[in-house]
Order: structure tokens, then C-alpha cells, then sequence
């Protein structure tokens, strides 16, 4: 048997309810309750004094004392030899029962409480010293408070309220969280979720943000795959037809296969390099300029090496390992085209810093820059047997740029070439 109900939008209606219920039940009885007893029983024992007061007048016949009395405090008194009641009294109610013991407290006689609901009238019949009855009638407000009911009303009037206020922001909340759980269902089948976007509290909107980075991530990663595959068809098919026409004709030259052999060792490391992805490392406080210096004279030794570097560095924590291979790639990129000169700059603010690489080689179009970022995607001249590669380099370079929280672009450089610029947040 369940106890909760399954939706969101009832859990946390009841979330709210039953605290605030269970605060106004438990705030009614301990506080109100002995409020309300004391005010109850203070009220009954002032009827209950002017009654016996009255008593008091009627046993000594001192009848003008009686009319003037009851005039005066606004009770009815009647004295008749036998009245027709029901044998049913209500001297034992929550509401009259204080009040008949204590009349039966000061004048010593039980009487008789009768309530009249409309109108609210109450009558206590008192038997006198002579065997007739003395009937009181009174308002019930004499003995109880009004006050009862209307704390009732607002106690009640609290929960509508206040369920009324709560209800549009848990429905508005409900909805943020059913349109993610939909677009979840949507992205899990591999389909897009037209006019989704982040909605709702802080978090809610945080967590829609997430899922449709993980979304991005999973395509990008199901193209990167896609496209590993047809990379791997395309340039492995190659040299495998040349090696097998050779054997097959007997035209076979050892010293070309060897070198079909080694551009195929090449790419196939390339790509289970990319496959594999980076290890697993600690990170530390990172210094770049030594990074960049050290790579660019392994990269470029025959190149000139322009550095524009501030004075004091910042120092920020990163995977050193995994940042020194996405610099590699990107300055071997430049020197594999520059004609003369490699140019590194690093420019500090309070929040990131950015990392300029240029070159003076023939640079990139600016309408194949994107593809030039994309995997296993080779430009024409890339594809020159000079200059090889796997297409994979500024790939690798930009998806650990992005895990580290930074970005990549590619850009126009004023040497005449490509500029790479690279920011990371501090």
C-alpha cells in the first residue's frame, strides 16, 4: 500500500500541508485550548455568581431586587410551579457543562441546563426554598466565546491561502520538471526536443543545462565515431589496394610497402590515440610560458620563435600532461606550415587568460575553419604527402581546451598565416 502519492506536484503539496496543519492543530489545543477552557469557565462562573445572586433575592422574596437585577445584567427570570422540559438535559455539553456545576457550586441545588441552538439561548431551571422552579434565560454568548469559530475560519482561510499562493509556483516548478523528464525521454529514443530550453528555479534550470550539454556531448561523440570509421575505410583502402596490386603483379617495391606500412602504423596509432582518449591525471598549478617555450623549440627548431610573455605569469591549476599535448599538436600544426616564424603570445586578465599561436604560412579559409576542427577532417593541403597527418591534431587540441573550461577559435593572423587562440578560465 502506498502512502505517498507518485507525482511530484502532490508530494509537495503534502510537503507543505502537513507541517502547517499539524502547526495550527498542535498551536489550536496547547495554546488556544487552555485559553479558550479559562475564558469558558470565567465566563460560567460570572453567570453562575449573578444566578446565585438572584436565587438569593428570590428565597428571601426580595422580588424588586430580583427584576432590578436581571434588568440590569440582561437575563430573563420566570418562577413557576412546573415546567414541561425534556427529561434530556445539557448539563454535561462542552459549552453548559462548567456552567451548571458551577450554579450547583453556590446555590447547593442541582439545576436543570436546557440550550435553545436557534436562537443561541441557554435556560437554567434552579428549584426554590417554596418547590417551584426559577427559570434564567440568557444569551450563550454569556457563557461562550465567538472567538472559537472565528479562529477556526482563519485556521482554515491560512491553509486555502496559502495553498492558493503555493499552487501556481508548484505548478510552474511541475511543469520545469515534466518538460525536462519529456525532453529526456525525447534525446534518450535519439530525437530532438523542439522548444525545449532551460525553465524553472536555479537548479531545475542548471540541471535542463546540463542534460543538453550531455546531449551535445553524445552527438558530438556518435560524429566523432561516424567519422573515425569512414576515416579509417578511407585511408587504410589506399594503401592496401596499392600493396595488394603490387603483390598480385609482382611489381612490388620494398621500399614502398615499408612506407605504406609506416603511414598506415601512423594512422592507426592516431587513431586508437583519439579513441582511447586522455588518462587520468591530478591537476596542478600550471605555469604556461616554459610549457610553450619547451614545445615550440622541439616543434620548430629551424623556425624563428617570437614570444610576447607578461613578467609574472598567472598560475592557475590544470592537467599539465593533457595541456602540453593540446599545445603540441597546435604548434606542430604551425610549424609544419610557417614559412619562417612561429609567434606565441599570452595575455593575463583577472579571470582567464589567452594564448595567441601564429604562424606565416598560407593559413586556413575562413569557410573551412570549422571543418579544420572537426576529426579526421583533412584540408587539400593537409593531404599533401609533405605534410601528412591524421586530421586529428586540432581536434584533440580543442576537446582538452574544452574540458579544461576554456574555448578554441581559429582566426586570421596579422603575420599572413593562422592564428589559434585558446582561453582559459582561472
Amino acid at each position: 500500500m502506498r502512502l505517498l502519492p507518485r507525482r511530484f506536484f502532490w508530494r509537495t503539496i503534502l510537503l507543505i500541508l502537513i507541517p502547517l496543519v499539524l502547526a495550527q492543530v498542535i498551536m489550536g489545543n496547547v495554546f488556544f485550548g487552555n485559553h479558550w477552557s479559562r475564558v469558558h469557565a470565567t465566563m460560567a462562573r460570572s453567570l453562575a455568581g449573578e444566578i446565585a445572586t438572584m436565587m438569593n433575592f428570590i428565597d428571601s422574596g426580595n422580588m424588586p431586587a430580583v427584576e432590578s437585577m436581571a434588568e440590569d445584567v440582561g437575563i430573563d427570570v420566570s418562577i413557576d410551579a412546573e415546567l414541561n422540559r425534556p427529561k434530556r438535559t445539557d448539563n454535561h455539553s462542552r459549552e453548559t457543562g462548567p456552567l451548571a456545576s458551577e450554579v450547583y457550586k453556590r446555590v447547593n441545588r442541582r439545576a436543570k441546563v436546557y440550550v435553545e441552538r436557534e436562537p443561541r439561548t441557554i435556560y437554567v431551571d434552579v428549584p426554590t426554598k417554596d418547590g417551584k422552579i426559577a427559570t434564567f434565560t440568557a444569551s450563550m454568548y454569556r457563557i461562550y466565546s465567538t472567538s472559537t469559530e472565528v479562529f477556526l475560519i482563519w485556521l482554515i482561510g491560512a491553509i486555502l491561502i496559502v495553498s492558493i499562493l503555493i499552487a501556481p509556483f508548484l505548478i510552474l516548478h511541475n511543469r520545469s520538471v515534466r518538460s525536462i523528464a519529456y525532453a529526456a525521454k525525447r534525446f534518450g529514443r535519439g530525437l530532438e526536443a523542439p522548444g525545449f530550453k532551460p525553465t524553472g528555479a536555479k537548479e531545475i534550470r542548471d540541471a535542463a543545462a546540463a542534460m543538453i550539454t550531455m546531449k551535445e556531448r553524445l552527438d558530438r561523440y556518435n560524429r566523432t565515431r561516424t567519422d573515425m570509421l569512414n576515416a579509417v575505410s578511407h585511408d587504410l583502402k589506399s594503401p592496401l589496394a596499392r600493396m595488394r596490386l603490387a603483390i598480385e603483379t609482382d611489381s612490388a617495391d620494398k621500399k614502398a610497402l615499408l612506407t605504406d606500412i609506416d603511414r598506415m602504423t601512423e594512422m592507426i596509432n592516431g587513431y586508437l590515440a583519439f579513441a582511447r582518449g586522455e588518462m587520468p591525471e591530478i591537476e596542478q598549478s600550471t605555469e604556461l610560458p616554459p610549457m610553450l617555450i619547451r614545445i615550440a623549440r622541439d616543434a620548430a627548431p629551424k623556425k624563428k620563435i617570437i614570444t610576447n610573455f607578461p613578467e609574472n605569469p598567472v598560475q592557475f591549476y590544470a592537467r599539465p600532461m593533457a595541456l602540453a599535448r593540446a599545445f603540441g599538436n597546435i604548434i606542430e600544426n604551425a610549424a609544419r606550415y610557417a614559412k619562417k616564424a612561429i609567434k606565441i603570445t599570452e595575455i593575463d586578465t583577472r579571470d582567464e587568460t589567452t594564448i595567441l599561436i601564429e604562424d606565416d604560412g598560407i593559413g586556413i579559409p575562413d569557410d573551412k575553419k570549422a571543418d579544420a576542427l572537426r576529426p579526421f577532417v583533412r584540408l587539400d593541403d593537409a593531404r599533401a604527402p609533405g605534410t601528412g597527418g591524421t586530421g586529428l591534431g586540432l581536434s584533440i587540441a580543442k576537446t582538452t581546451i574544452e574540458n579544461h573550461g576554456g574555448q578554441l577559435f581559429l582566426e586570421n593572423s596579422d603575420m599572413g598565416g593562422l592564428r589559434v587562440r585558446i582561453v582559459l578560465p582561472i
